[in-house]
This record gives C-alpha cells, structure tokens and sequence, in this order.
C-alpha cells in the first residue's frame, strides 16, 4: 500500500500554535459564547478535533471540511473557543486552495448562499437590526475564507499558465532558431553549389580531356579553360567566405545578386566550356523590356539556368542545348533542353544534389519544377510566380 503523505512542516506548526493558543483561551476562561449546560472542558474536544485536522489541510482538503463542519457545529453547545473559530476559517480556506477544482468553484458559491439565508433567516425570526450580525458572523467564518482562498488559487493558476506559456513561446523560440539554422545551411549549400559547381565541372571536364589526348594544342586549350574557372571559381568562393564574415560581424552583406540580364554571359561561358564535348548553347529569352521580376525570382531562375548548363556539361550527348526563359500570366517560366544519351569522352559524375537545389528554390517561392529525360531529350523545367507579394528567401 502507497504510504500517506506526510503533513506539511507549516502546517505541524500551524497545527500545534493554534492547538496551544486555544488552550491558552480556555484555561483564561476567555470563550466564544456563554454558559452552557456542558463542562467547559468539553470545549476543548472541538478545539482538538480541528487542530489534528490542520495537520490534513493540503494532503486531505476534502476531509477535513466535513470534520471541521462538524467541529464547529459542537463548539456552539458547549462555551465555545475563538481559537476553534480561527481554525475553522483555515481549514475553508485551505479546502480551496488545495482541493480540487470542483471544490474550489462550488465552496464559494455555496458558502455565499449559506451567508444570505442565514441573514434573511435571523432577520425574519428575530425581526431585529441586531439579526444582521448573525449573518455578517456567518460570512467571515465561511464565504469570506473561500473567497480570499479561491481569489488566491486564480492568481496562483493564472502565474502558473504565464509560466507555462512563456515556457512554450522559449520552446517555440529555439525550435525558429533552430529552423533558421537549417534553412540558412541549406540555403549556404545552395549558393555554394550553383556558385562554384559549374567552374569545378569544367575544370574535371577539360582537366580529363588533357590527361586522354596527348595532344599539345588540346593540352594549352584545356589549361586555359581551367585557368580561367580557377580565378572565377576563386573569385566566387572569396566573395561567399566575405558574405560569411560579414553576417558573422553582425554587418549587412552587400550582395551582388544575379540576374537574368546576365544570361548572354553564362550561356556564353558554357559555350566555351562544352565546345569540345561537342555541345552548342542557345539562348531564346522571351520576357516582355521593362518589366522587372522580384529579386528572390530572378535570382532562382538564373541559378536554375546555371545548374541546368553545369548538369549538361557533364552528362549530354554532343548537341545542342536550348535556354528558354518566358513571362506570360504572371509566371516565370524557364525550359532548359539538353541531348539525352551516351556522350563520348570524359564524363563528371554527378551527386543529385544540384536538382535537389533547384527543386527547393522553386518550392521555396510557390513554384513548380519538373526534370527528367523524354526520349532523347533531358528536360528541366520550371514555373515562378513573378509577382512582387512573394516572399524573399
């Protein structure tokens, strides 16, 4: 059997001091009422009965209250006990506080009914101004302990809900950091992927090339494509690392974002690359002048375009590959078609993660993206809302 809990040390002391001072009372002759027909050490059975009931105040509310009930209705036929009184207050109190809910909304309401009908009780029998006193006697012994008790018990529930609630906004707090953390990684992963990637790829490529054909003047045209990714692809990993320290110094980072009006330079910057796998690039841009898209957009669609010509430089057949960017209905829509097939030569294998990239950066402004291979042909496929409501990134 579970053991009982052990009585509060406050209420031992509450229990034993009003014991004592009810004791003290009784042996001054100093009573509640007068003579009555019982010795006046009966007085102290009551006076014991709610003392030992202090002991139970917290751990047992709804037993006490009958006993003190009780208690306190065997205290009016014998002298009577200020004392007794004082712990009945307590112990109606206590009932509130501690007990349990239904306890603490049905003892106010009771005990301030009780207060009215004994008023209008001793008014209508004794039919005096003096009968009121009695009903003022039975609202401080009973409905005021329950009010101050229920009024504590709200402001107790209502610090305790505060408390639970800032708990919750820190937990919700730290699960948006933590959120932001991740979306920030991925969105670093992404910027560092589409930004050296294409520059990496060329250099494998052409690198390869010089390595299989020993052939001076192919050797020369690979050096210099690979020179010339090196500093670019140098040149966009400082630029990332000087984004990087910035944000860490708490400084706003001066982004040079791209945009589609730089399209002509990547698609000629594949074109040099892939000329010797056999691969030609077109570029049919059909947006309507002057109308400008919203940055996040922009910048999408050209890493999309970016990772699409790095996808075709390592894995499309000798070719020609087609950009297609259109607006029309308040979308952005970009096509990018590539040979699909066995290609001769050096290949660079691939991760996934650049279509992972650029299905996210589509998803992430409300957009739909689609690749894969039909037929011949590898299509990427892309579809952004060009409105200025969407969201940055």
């Amino acid at each position: 059997m579970p053991e009982s809990p052990r009585p509060h040390r406050d209420d031992v002391l509450l229990a034993v001091s009003s014991v004592l001072a009810g004791v003290l009372l009784w042996s001054l002759g100093v009573h509640s009422t007068g003579n009555r027909d019982l010795p006046a050490w009966v007085a102290l059975v009551p006076l014991l009965a709610l003392g030992a009931m202090e002991l139970l105040r917290r751990t047992a509310p709804a037993v006490t209250l009958p006993v003190a009930v009780a208690g306190l209705v065997f205290d009016r036929f014998t002298v009577g006990n200020l004392a007794t009184l004082l712990i009945f207050t307590d112990l109606v109190y206590a009932a509130v506080v501690y007990g349990k809910p239904v306890l603490a909304r049905w003892l106010p309401l009771s005990t301030g009914m009780l207060t009215v009908a004994v008023t209008i009780a001793g008014v209508a029998w004794l039919r005096t101004p003096q009968a009121l006193v009695i009903g003022v006697v039975t609202g401080i012994l009973t409905f005021g302990p329950a009010l101050t008790g229920a009024t504590l018990r709200n402001h107790r529930e209502a610090a305790e809900a505060a408390r639970l609630r800032a708990e919750q906004t820190a937990l919700l707090a730290e699960m948006d950091r933590a959120q932001a953390v991740v979306a920030e990684r991925a969105r670093m992963a992404r910027e560092l992927h589409d930004m050296v990637a294409n520059h990496l790829s060329a250099i494998a490529l052409h690198s390869t090339a010089a390595l299989s054909i020993d052939s001076p003047a192919t050797s020369h045209d690979a050096l210099g494509v690979i020179r010339e990714n090196s500093v670019q692809g140098l040149a966009e990993m400082r630029r990332l690392i000087g984004l990087l320290r910035d944000a860490g110094a708490g400084q706003e980072a001066a982004v040079a974002v791209p945009s589609l009006d730089g399209l002509d330079s990547l698609v000629g910057h594949a074109r040099t690359n892939g000329s010797g796998n056999g691969l030609d690039f077109v570029l049919d841009d059909r947006r309507p002048p002057g109308e400008p898209l919203p940055t996040p957009v922009e910048l999408a669609a050209y890493r999309i375009v970016q990772e699409s010509l790095t996808n075709a430089l390592k894995h499309a057949a000798p070719g020609t590959v087609r950009v297609e960017v259109a607006r029309a209905d308040g979308r952005l829509t970009v096509r990018v078609e590539s040979p699909y097939g066995e290609r001769p030569g050096p290949r660079v294998p691939g991760s996934g993660a650049g279509l992972v990239g650029m299905r996210e950066r589509a998803e992430l402004l409300g957009g739909e993206f689609s690749a894969g291979a039909t037929g011949p042909v590898w299509r990427v496929r892309a579809s952004l809302p060009a409105e200025e409501r969407v969201a940055t990134e």
